[in-house]
């Protein structure tokens, strides 16, 4: 069986992140689901996973470049997956383990540094540990991190098997 070139699995990471953005908007605005500032720190990863491959594809680069270019895209989806799983463990607390909730993501942005703002928002908080919505038993961000899988796997595959 012989594999997609480099080129079309980086243009198949950049419309699959598309279309997982498009489903999280759909969620927010269609179906009434406000996300938590975890849930937004995962789009900003696959946002940048999605940004990355679409680059590398049109770039169309060599092999070191496809390298590179198969690194970042299993860094962001590392990050993502590291953020998802925090969440993922936020949500399996006992109630009365959950952290209280805070401030809006927005507030947090005009108020602290971004470092700071960073560090309030990957502790959490009870937003981010409610289960809105799933699907066969699993929620978001479960979803979320079988995404970052997929992306890393299709990273590490770029890496691996770098094919002009």
């Amino acid at each position: 069986m012989t594999l997609p070139s480099s080129r079309w699995i980086f243009w198949l990471i950049a419309v699959g992140s598309a279309g997982v953005m498009a489903g999280a908007l759909f969620m927010q605005y269609q179906m009434a689901l406000e996300p938590c500032p975890l849930c937004i720190l995962q789009r900003v990863m696959v946002i940048a996973a999605g940004a990355i491959a679409l680059v590398a594809a049109i770039h169309h680069p060599g092999e070191t470049g496809i390298r590179v270019y198969g690194t970042l895209v299993v860094l962001m989806s590392i990050i993502g997956g590291a953020i998802s799983t925090r969440q993922l463990w936020l949500q399996s607390l006992p109630p009365d383990e959950v952290p209280a909730c805070g401030p809006g993501l927005d507030y947090l942005l005009d108020v602290f540094p971004l470092t700071e703002v960073l560090a309030k928002v990957l502790s959490g908080d009870g937003s981010c540990a409610e289960v809105l919505w799933t699907l066969f038993g699993i929620s978001i961000p479960g979803w979320a991190l079988l995404g970052f899988i997929g992306l890393a796997a299709l990273g590490l595959l770029q890496m691996l098997r770098p094919e002009v």
